[in-house]
């Protein structure tokens, strides 16, 4: 299972410590989260199963049965290429778990409490770091499902679904 954009690793380390068969790879371009990271799964005391290694979602190695997007898509300055990359990255059976924020795919389907900070956050955060980037798309927090399907079925994936939501989150699962 890869972990893309796993920042300090929190999500890898939580699966591994759920997953005891299963092993980790935790991705992300910064590398002082990563040595973070490093850390935190000695403490955790599953290093023996989870790795952190420098790599951006365009070009990490290895092949992977599941991987991996925490909150992390929208930020990205290409994330269909990274969704390519992705793609090419998983068995033929593989899986990716896209976690997105739960924005509507209008603006006016935002206009409420959790929406508006959806959108502060973009404006200060998410969408500065998208475009500073190659291609800088700036999906920021409020892409929205039709928009983040779009992008994978513009990289190539033939099945995307809502696997679940939260009041914050849409949890997306993408096949090839």
């Amino acid at each position: 299972m890869a972990d893309v954009g796993c920042g300090h690793g929190v999500s890898t380390i939580m699966m591994a410590q759920a997953f005891l068969a299963s092993r980790f790879v935790g991705f992300d371009y910064h590398d002082a989260s990563i040595v973070v990271a490093r850390k935190a799964a000695a403490a955790a005391g599953v290093a023996e199963r989870v790795s952190f290694e420098v790599a951006g979602a365009k070009d990490y190695p290895g092949t992977f049965d599941l991987v991996c997007l925490f909150d992390c898509l929208h930020d990205m300055g290409d994330p269909v290429g990274a969704a390519r990359h992705i793609r090419q990255s998983l068995v033929p059976d593989g899986t990716v778990l896209l976690v997105e924020p739960h924005a509507g795919d209008r603006p006016e389907e935002n206009f409420h409490p959790l929406g508006r900070a959806f959108y502060g956050f973009s404006t200060l955060v998410c969408t500065p770091a998208s475009l500073a980037q190659e291609v800088g798309l700036a999906l920021g927090t409020c892409a929205g499902e039709a928009r983040l399907r779009a992008i994978f079925e513009e990289a190539g994936y033939s099945r995307f679904r809502r696997a679940t939501e939260t009041p914050m989150n849409l949890v997306l699962e993408a096949r090839p």
